[in-house]
């Protein structure tokens, strides 16, 4: 068996394809605009930001960059996040985490206006998320995995989900997206993490596995029950070998998962691209809101 591979890159391209015909045919006096905080000189975190500036430049979305040093203060982060929820001309503001350390990123990320923090990352919009209430801002990484999900028709109502992970960026969001009542939804959902005990039974058990733990290949073919849909979302750089060139391999052991799963995304080219043009759609939908205020 060999798995059908989710192509993140190509709905990517397709999304934001869409976002750009959207752009154009409101004509409007002003594109969408999105300002990019980034703290310090994390090469991850710079890559990360470029890309999304790049993307902003396909759509039609327009885009600033705001750096400051590793050495920045909470208030000095706090002073530039201020005067961008002040600023008319910006609809999105990311705020590029991880912050290095001794910065308070949850504190920083609670400055944010909501209608413009279009990670979802503020507790307003996570509440709004728990709730079910869709005038908030989803998480861009959740977000994209079900668009995946949508464009690939997989179904989940009463499928058996297992994510691996627990975090607000990831974790938390997907599991209350998947159990809501929607087209992608319904699914059955565990969430595992740290604590949790027989992991690799507790995967077995699952029709749809996501996995977002952080560490590389982590979860095993044989874990996996036959035909199962795999979400990598992790990223890792290895040391390359003969060539030298550094690998990236996700969370997944791939080589062994996709001769038994039946779906799997890969790595790089899966939920990577959809998180940035969920991004996109988010910034485009903050615009969209305030030209229809």
């Amino acid at each position: 068996m060999s798995a059908r591979i989710l192509d993140g890159k190509s709905v990517a391209n397709a999304v934001l394809e869409e976002i750009g015909d959207e752009v154009t045919a409101a004509a409007a006096a002003r594109p969408p605009s999105l300002a990019a905080v980034l703290v310090g000189d994390d090469p991850a975190s710079r890559v990360y930001v470029r890309n999304k500036m790049k993307a902003c430049d396909r759509c039609g979305i327009g885009s600033r960059l705001e750096q400051l040093p590793a050495s920045a203060s909470d208030a000095q982060v706090a002073e530039v996040l201020q005067r961008l929820n002040a600023d008319d001309e910006v609809d999105g503001i990311l705020l590029q985490l991880p912050l290095p350390a001794g910065i308070d990123s949850d504190a920083l990320l609670r400055l944010l206006d909501p209608t413009k923090d279009v990670d979802g990352l503020h507790p307003v919009n996570l509440g709004k998320l728990v709730a079910d209430d869709s005038s908030g801002f989803v998480p861009c990484t959740p977000a994209g995995i079900v668009e995946l999900l949508r464009r690939y028709e997989i179904d989940l109502a009463g499928r058996r989900a297992v994510i691996l992970g627990r975090s607000n960026l990831v974790g938390k969001p997907l599991a209350l997206l998947l159990l809501r009542r929607a087209a992608v939804g319904n699914a059955t959902v565990t969430v595992l993490h740290t604590r949790s005990r027989d992991i690799p039974e507790r995967i077995r058990e699952a029709e749809v596995v996501v996995a977002a733990a952080g560490s590389a290949r982590f979860v095993q073919g044989a874990w996996l029950q036959p035909g199962a849909t795999v979400i990598d979302v992790g990223i890792h750089r290895l040391p390359g070998g003969e060539s030298g060139r550094a690998r990236l391999v996700g969370d997944v052991d791939f080589a062994q998962a996709v001769e038994v799963a039946g779906a799997i995304t890969p790595v790089p080219g899966g939920v990577g691209p959809m998180t940035v043009a969920m991004l996109m759609r988010n910034t485009a939908l903050a615009w969209r809101r305030k030209r229809l205020a």
